[in-house]
C-alpha cells in the first residue's frame, strides 16, 4: 500500500497547487472582468474544457491503462502502444477541433447569445494544446511516473497564472481565453523534452536489453499493438467523460438558458467553481487509481484491487467530511474572499451544492476504479443516467428556486449515483465504507458544524477558524480510533523523498539496488 499512498501524497500536492492557481485566476478575473463578462468567460471555458475532456482523455486513458499492465514486462509493447495512441489522438483532435470551430455559431444561438461565437472560435485553439499536454500526463501515469506527472502539473500551474492573468488584463475575455491555450502548449513542449532526453531513453534501453536477453529459440515480438483495442476501450471512456462533464456542468448552461441572465450565470459560476475545491483536490486520486487498479486486476481477479479501493475510500471519507461541512458553512466568506461582495448572493447555492460535490467526488474516484478494471460500460451507464436525472431536476427546480434550485438538483443526482457506484464496488471488488468508521466521521462532521456556529467570523478569520476546527476534528477522530498511531507514522514515512534509483527501478521493474 505504500505505492498508492506515496502517489496520493505527491499527486495530491500537485493538484492542490494546480487548483490553487485556478482559484487565483478565477478570483482575479472575477474582479477584472466583472460578473457579466466573467459569466461569458465561464461559459466558453467550461464548454471548451468539456470538449477537451472528450478528446484529451479518451485514447490517452486507454493508453495509460494498457501501458500500466505491461510496463514492467515489455518496454517494446509500451513503445508500440504509445505509437498507436499518438496516431489515433492526432486524427481525433483534428476532426473534433474542426467540428467545434464550425459549430460555434450554433452553440452560441442555443445559448441565446450570438456574440459568443467569436469567443468560442478563439477557444478552439485550447483543444489541441490541452489534448497534447494531457497525452503526456496519461503516458507518464501509465508508466507510474507520478512524480514526473506531478512536476508537469505544477509547472503548468505557474504558466497558467502568469499567462491568463496578464493577457486578461490587457485583452479582457479574449486575453483570458488565449492564456488557456498558451499554458498547456508550453507544458507540452517541456513534456516532450523530458521524454526525449530522460524517460524515453530509459524505455528504449530497456527494450534493447529485453531483446538481447531473448534466447535464440524465442520469437521476436514485432507486432504492433492493435489499434482496435485502444479504440474499443477509449470510446466508452469518452462517453463516460462526456457524461460526467455534463453532469457537473449542465446546471451552469441551464441557468443561462432558463434564466437568461449573464449576471446570475456569473454568480452561479462562482458558487460552482468555489464549491468544487474538494473535488479538484481528490481528482488526484483518479490519476493513480486507474493504472493501479488496472495492474492489480489484470488477471481478471477484481478482489485483488479491493484493499486498494477500500484505502482510497477511507482517505476520502476522513478528509472530505470536514472540508464539505466547513465550506458549506462558510460559503459567504469563501465567495467574498475569492470573488468580492458582488458574488455573495451565490452563498446559499454554494452551501447546498457543497454536499453534492462531496457525493460527486466519491462517485468520480470509484468510477476510475471501475474503468481501471475494464468495467467502462458500467461507469459510462451510471454517469449517463445521472445526466438525464440532473437535466430533469434542474429544469423544474431552476424555474421554481432559481440558482439554488440548480444546486439542489445536482446534489440530489450526485447522491443517487454515488449510492449506485458504492453498490457495484461492494459487489465486484468487496470494498466499501465501514459502518463504524462512517459513524465516527459523521460525528466529527456534526462536531465541526457545531463548533463553527459558536465562533466569530470575518473576511479572513474564517480561515483560522477552519484550521482550528480541522485540528479538533482530527483529534476527536484519533480519540475515537478513527485515526490510529499507525496512520500517523505511515503518513510521516510518506514525506521522505524517493531516491533516484527507486524511480529508475520502478520504471525498469526491478527492486532498488538489484
Amino acid at each position: 500500500m505504500s505505492t498508492i499512498a506515496k502517489s496520493a501524497l505527491w499527486v495530491t500536492i500537485s493538484e492542490i497547487v494546480f487548483n490553487l492557481s485556478g482559484f487565483i485566476i478565477h478570483a482575479v478575473l472575477g474582479r477584472v472582468l466583472g460578473p457579466a463578462d466573467y459569466g461569458r468567460y465561464g461559459l466558453v471555458i467550461t464548454l471548451t474544457t468539456m470538449i477537451i475532456i472528450l478528446i484529451g482523455n479518451g485514447i490517452p486513458t486507454a493508453m495509460a491503462k494498457y501501458i500500466s499492465e505491461v510496463f514492467e514486462s515489455s518496454s517494446k509493447t509500451v513503445l508500440n502502444i504509445k505509437k498507436r495512441s499518438i496516431r489515433l489522438q492526432i486524427l481525433i483532435i483534428g476532426v473534433i477541433t474542426a467540428l467545434f470551430y464550425l459549430s460555434a455559431p450554433l452553440i452560441a444561438n442555443l445559448l441565446n447569445d450570438a456574440t459568443l461565437t467569436p469567443l468560442f472560435r478563439l477557444s478552439t485553439l485550447i483543444i489541441p494544446a490541452f489534448a497534447a499536454a494531457s497525452f503526456y500526463f496519461s503516458y507518464y501515469t501509465g508508466l507510474h511516473q507520478f512524480n514526473t506527472q506531478a512536476t508537469l502539473k505544477t509547472v503548468r500551474s505557474i504558466f497558467r497564472i502568469i499567462l491568463v492573468i496578464i493577457l486578461a488584463y490587457f485583452w479582457s475575455v479574449e486575453g483570458a481565453i488565449s492564456g488557456y491555450f498558451a499554458a498547456p502548449l508550453m507544458t507540452f513542449i517541456i513534456a516532450v523534452l523530458i521524454d526525449r532526453f530522460w524517460i524515453g531513453k530509459m524505455i528504449k534501453q530497456k527494450a534493447l536489453a529485453e531483446e538481447s536477453g531473448r534466447s535464440l529459440g524465442q520469437a521476436r515480438d514485432d507486432k504492433s499493438f492493435p489499434w482496435q483495442k485502444l479504440v474499443n476501450y477509449a470510446w466508452q471512456v469518452v462517453i463516460f467523460f462526456l457524461a460526467y462533464e455534463l453532469l457537473i456542468s449542465i446546471d451552469l448552461y441551464l441557468v443561462k438558458a432558463l434564466l437568461r441572465s449573464d449576471e446570475l450565470t456569473g454568480i452561479y459560476n462562482s458558487a460552482l467553481t468555489a464549491g468544487r475545491i474538494p473535488y479538484y483536490i481528490f481528482y488526484a486520486m483518479t490519476i493513480f487509481m486507474l493504472p493501479m487498479v488496472s495492474k492489480a486486476s489484470a488477471n481478471g481477479n477484481f478482489k485483488n484491487a479491493g484493499p486498494l479501493i477500500a484505502q482510497a475510500l477511507r482517505m476520502m471519507l476522513i478528509l472530505l467530511m470536514p472540508m464539505i461541512v466547513l465550506m458549506s458553512f462558510y460559503a459567504t466568506e469563501t465567495l467574498t474572499l475569492l470573488y468580492g461582495k458582488n458574488y455573495a448572493s451565490g452563498a446559499m447555492a454554494m452551501s447546498v451544492l457543497e454536499y453534492g460535490v462531496g457525493f460527486l467526488t466519491i462517485f468520480y474516484v470509484l468510477s476510475f476504479a471501475l474503468n481501471g478494471a475494464g468495467k467502462t460500460k458500467l461507469a459510462m451507464g451510471i454517469a449517463t443516467i445521472g445526466v438525464i436525472v440532473n437535466v430533469i431536476l434542474n429544469y423544474f427546480l431552476i424555474l421554481r428556486f432559481g440558482i439554488v434550485g440548480s444546486a439542489l438538483a445536482t446534489t440530489i443526482t450526485s447522491f443517487l449515483i454515488m449510492l449506485v457506484a458504492l453498490f457495484y464496488i461492494k459487489r465486484d471488488f468487496g470494498a466499501g465504507i465501514n459502518f463504524w468508521e462512517f459513524l465516527k466521521v459523521g460525528f466529527g462532521g456534526i462536531l465541526c458544524f457545531a463548533i463553527a456556529t459558536q465562533l466569530p467570523t470575518g473576511r479572513w478569520l474564517f480561515l483560522i477558524n477552519s484550521f482550528i476546527i480541522f485540528v479538533i476534528y482530527l483529534g476527536v477522530l484519533y480519540l475515537l480510533k478513527g485515526i490510529t498511531k499507525k496512520d500517523l507514522e505511515y503518513f510521516r514515512g510518506l514525506l521522505k523523498s524517493q531516491k533516484k534509483e527507486e524511480v529508475e527501478a520502478e520504471l525498469s521493474g526491478n527492486e532498488p539496488g538489484a
